[in-house]
C-alpha cells in the first residue's frame, strides 16, 4: 500500500479527485447527521438524553469541521463555506441523513444504523494510505464508540419493550429501510479509491460488515430482519438529493446567509 501525504496527494493523477470525494461524504454525513442531533435540544424524552444528543451533536459537527478542513488542504474552500455555502446536488451525504427526526424511535434507529456503519468506516479508514486521514480517524472512533453504545442500547431498549413503543420502532425500521442502502454506496469513486489505497475495500464489504454487526441486535430486540438493503436510485454519493434537504439547508446556512464575508 501507497503512503500518500497532503503534498504528494495534489500530484497523483486521480488520487486528489477520488480522496476530495471521499472526505466530502465523510464531511457531509457527520455535519447532516450533527444537524439533525442539534434539532432535538429542548425536545428530547428526557433531560439526559436532551444533554446526550447535545453533545453528540457537537461531536458530529466537529468531526465534520476536521474532514472540511482536510479537504482545505487539498486546495478546497474553508470549512465556514464548505459547510454552508454549497448547492444541494453539491452534498456527498447519504440521504437517509437528510429525512426530518420524526419520532424518537425513528432518530434511534437511523442513528444506530448510521453509526454501526461509521465504525465499520471509520476502523476501514484507519489502515488508509492516505497518512492525515488514517491519523484524523484514531480520536474520532473514540467518540464515536460511545455514540453507538448509546443508540445500541436504546434501539434493543424500544424494540422489545412492547406496545407503543415496539410499534414505533417496527414502522420506523419500515420507514427508514428503503434508504439505508445508501449509506453504503461511495459513489464514482470507489474503485480508485480502492485501487490507491484510500480505503482497503468497497461498498459490498461494508455493507456485509454492517449487516453482521446489526443483526444481533435485531435479534436481541425481538424486531425482524427486513432483508439487505439495497441503493436507491436516489444516492446522496452522487449528489442526488430529495426537497427534505433543501429545507434543511434552509434552516441550516440562515446565519450564514445574513452575511457570508462574516467571519465569527
Amino acid at each position: 500500500m501507497r503512503v500518500v501525504s497532503a503534498t504528494e496527494a495534489k500530484n497523483i493523477d486521480g488520487y486528489r479527485e477520488a480522496l476530495t470525494e471521499l472526505l466530502f461524504q465523510l464531511a457531509d454525513d457527520e455535519l447532516i447527521v450533527g444537524h439533525r442531533d442539534s434539532e432535538w435540544l429542548g425536545l428530547a424524552p428526557d433531560i439526559e438524553e436532551d444533554v446526550a444528543f447535545s453533545s453528540i451533536a457537537q461531536d458530529e459537527v466537529g468531526h465534520a469541521v476536521y474532514y472540511f478542513e482536510r479537504l482545505h488542504e487539498l486546495g478546497e474552500d474553508d470549512a465556514d463555506r464548505l459547510a454552508f455555502d454549497r448547492r444541494a446536488d453539491q452534498r456527498r451525504h447519504a440521504v437517509v441523513l437528510e429525512r426530518p427526526n420524526g419520532d424518537w424511535a425513528y432518530t434511534i434507529a437511523r442513528h444506530f444504523f448510521y453509526d454501526v456503519f461509521d465504525q465499520i468506516r471509520l476502523e476501514a479508514l484507519s489502515d488508509s494510505g492516505y497518512v492525515p486521514l488514517a491519523q484524523g480517524v484514531a480520536k474520532i472512533r473514540r467518540e464515536e464508540h460511545y455514540h453507538l453504545l448509546h443508540m445500541r442500547l436504546w434501539f434493543t431498549r424500544l424494540g422489545s419493550a412492547g406496545g407503543e413503543a415496539e410499534a414505533r420502532m417496527r414502522r420506523a425500521i419500515r420507514d427508514l429501510w428503503p434508504d439505508i442502502g445508501g449509506l453504503f454506496s461511495l459513489g464514482d469513486v470507489e474503485r480508485p479509491l480502492v485501487e490507491f489505497g484510500i480505503i482497503p475495500f468497497g461498498a459490498a464489504e461494508l455493507q456485509r460488515r454492517w449487516e453482521r454487526q446489526v443483526r444481533p441486535a435485531f435479534e436481541e430486540a425481538k424486531l425482524p430482519w427486513p432483508g439487505s438493503p439495497v441503493v436507491p436510485a436516489t444516492d446522496g454519493r452522487k449528489g442526488k438529493h430529495t426537497s427534505d434537504l433543501d429545507r434543511l439547508l434552509d434552516s441550516m446556512t440562515e446565519v450564514f446567509r445574513m452575511d457570508p464575508a462574516a467571519r465569527w
